[in-house]
């Protein structure tokens, strides 16, 4: 790159005079196209050529359009028209610029330089009419797209790609598939863009059976499946494609690393995330925006907070969203103060916050308890930056609300609010009744729970733990009779742990891992351990009727507890042991694990559907307010 700044350089201030000057140029420009070094086409292009030829046009409108450049591609281009000696278009200047009108979606634009076309007599030309299909298709104009298809003399296989493609972005799948069926010669451009298509609608098992049945795959067709199931929130499918990936011997690129990234934040998948980040070291890959910004989420989620800190730092550019993604990976693990100063330091940078970022400070001052604080920057989404908020944010302000125990002010927030409230908001506000033990309120806040979903569990769990709390006995049982008659079930608890790179995974009472016998051993230990120590299990979670011993029996197998158990008999001493869990933690896992941390000296570290709780030495990093 340098070495080419250094011939620009020559040749500007001592040109050779026995080359045409448009010769270097072109050559010039097409060398700092693949730097993607824009601003230096364009200072070429304006200081170095008097008289620009059409080869010099279209090397540099062609390196804009390359790059993305669009608003640049059409700037030049109407340079070019209105030029009095300018070189008039031909088929390669046209191909530039209808991909930006495309990419900037000017329909306006985009008809004006089909005429141009049609006038300039190149409206039969190959590349010219993939170029006209595929702009119209990105307007919304099937019509248009297909009867420019169907007029076609001479079809390419970018024209059929085009054609399929054209469809699956508009959501025409089924038009897709059928041209995709009728093509004689099927790239692998054509496999990968359906099977992206149907992994966008949720259809995996369709993508998954297309992806097997290719003759052949390059790194573009592993994205799109691994890709799909990482948006269709199937993490462990999409770990587990990728490790078939590299046994194939395929190597990745940033663009699998985001989506893999993806996969191990949710997962809690540290190991493999850990060893992506060196493999990124290692090949000497540009920690660009989005990998970035995934490689910082990855370690946010998996409660490394300073290692996420440490990738934002190291990060050459930064969006709203790397910002974000600190503010809210602070918030999540208990870093208020912290959140709060990030927060301070992007507006001090010219960063205009977005609604994401909102829901980060939200979250932090429920996690802190800061209730006035909570208020202040809710009104400052609106007032301040013009940000209206979304009712994320209202059912975050209602948690904060609640868990303060201003249930009241909690309430008419709800019911003053722009649109109609779902059942998280109720939710968020039912959580402080059972907290608050606010009976009347509570029963309220059911009754309009379950208009909207009358399958909602969590409302017939909170009627029948209020009447039993209450000793009201025959009223729980009749709850728990009301759900079994409606066939309602409780969502599992689930928990995740990754040990030696596999993710295992655990739900209350599991008996289908291959250690059982180890791990339930190990719980039998620490119940034992636990109440020489003075635990008390808090047998009035469990609804059954049954007795206290086996009320016992039912907490300690807990999902959560049961990943501990396989975190400690699988891990060395004194290493941190890591669990996601689905749901919010029990008080009794709370309260097991703050006394487990302290007795097997070891953080445990897990977070649940709100939060991270880092337990060590008997404590919690929540305060005990979560």
């Amino acid at each position: 790159m340098r070495h080419l700044y250094q011939i620009q350089s020559q040749l500007t201030t001592n040109p050779i005079p026995s080359i045409d000057p448009n010769i270097i140029a072109v050559k010039l420009i097409g060398a700092f196209a693949r730097f993607a070094n824009t601003r230096l086409l364009a200072l070429i292009f304006r200081h170095y050529l008097q008289t620009p030829n059409i080869f010099a046009y279209n090397a540099l409108l062609k390196a804009f359009a390359q790059n993305n450049d669009w608003h640049h591609t059409i700037l030049y281009f109407n340079s070019q028209l209105l030029s009095l000696n300018a070189p008039s278009p031909d088929e390669y200047t046209f191909t530039s610029v209808l991909k930006a009108c495309a990419g900037l979606a000017r329909v306006t634009d985009g008809e004006k330089v089909h005429c141009l076309v049609a006038k300039s007599g190149c409206e039969a030309n190959l590349f010219v009419r993939n170029s006209l299909t595929d702009m119209y298709f990105k307007f919304g104009r099937f019509g248009i797209a297909q009867k420019l298809f169907d007029e076609m003399r001479v079809r390419d296989v970018v024209s059929w790609n085009t054609l399929v493609a054209g469809y699956c972005v508009n959501g025409e799948v089924g038009e897709a598939r059928r041209v995709f069926d009728g093509m004689v010669e099927r790239t692998l451009f054509s496999w990968s863009t359906m099977i992206s298509a149907y992994a966008k609608l949720g259809e995996l098992e369709e993508a998954r059976r297309l992806f097997n049945e290719m003759p052949q795959r390059n790194v573009v067709s592993w994205n799109a499946m691994i890709a799909g199931y990482a948006q269709n929130e199937k993490y462990a499918e999409a770990v587990g494609l990728f490790r078939e990936m590299q046994e194939c011997g395929m190597a990745p690129n940033d663009v699998t690393l985001v989506s893999v990234l993806s996969a191990c934040a949710h997962l809690g998948a540290l190991d493999l995330g850990k060893w992506i980040d060196r493999f990124i070291k290692r090949r000497g890959m540009e920690l660009g925006l989005f990998l970035g910004n995934a490689l910082a989420d990855m370690y946010a989620k998996c409660g490394c907070i300073t290692e996420a800190r440490l990738v934002f730092d190291n990060m050459h550019e930064r969006d709203v969203i790397s910002w974000s993604i600190i503010i809210t990976g602070l918030a999540m693990n208990g870093h208020a103060d912290e959140a709060f100063e990030c927060f301070g330091k992007m507006i001090e940078h010219g960063l205009k916050p977005n609604e994401i970022t909102f829901m980060g400070l939200l979250t932090a001052c429920t996690h802190a308890g800061l209730v006035d604080k909570g208020l202040q920057y809710f009104d400052m989404m609106e007032k301040a930056y013009g940000i209206s908020p979304k009712i994320e944010h209202y059912g975050c302000l209602v948690d904060l609300l609640s868990r303060a125990g201003r249930l009241a002010k909690a309430e008419d927030m709800i019911n003053s609010m722009p649109m109609k409230p779902n059942v998280i908001v109720w939710g968020a506000l039912l959580g402080g009744c059972w907290i608050y033990k606010d009976t009347d309120r509570g029963e309220r806040v059911v009754q309009q729970i379950l208009e909207l979903d009358s399958e909602h569990s969590g409302s017939y769990v909170y009627l029948a733990n209020l009447y039993a709390s209450m000793g009201r006995l025959d009223d729980a049982a009749q709850c728990r009779l009301r759900m079994r008659d409606k066939g309602v079930t409780k969502t599992p608890g689930c928990s995740w742990i990754e040990v030696d790179n596999i993710v295992h995974e655990f739900f209350m009472g599991d008996l289908s891992h291959p250690q059982l016998d180890k791990i339930y051993s190990m719980i039998k230990e620490l119940r034992w351990k636990m109440k020489l120590a003075g635990y008390k299990p808090k047998t009035d979670l469990v609804l059954h009727n049954i007795d206290e011993e086996e009320k016992e029996d039912a907490l300690s197998v807990h999902s959560e507890k049961l990943a501990i158990a396989f975190g400690l008999i699988s891990t060395s001493p004194g290493t941190t042991v890591r669990i996601v869990k689905n749901l919010r933690i029990c008080n009794d896992c709370h309260d097991a694990t703050k006394l487990i941390s302290k007795i097997v000296e070891r953080e445990i570290i897990i977070r649940d559907r709100s939060r991270f709780h880092h337990f060590k030495d008997g404590k919690c990093s929540c305060n005990d307010y979560w």
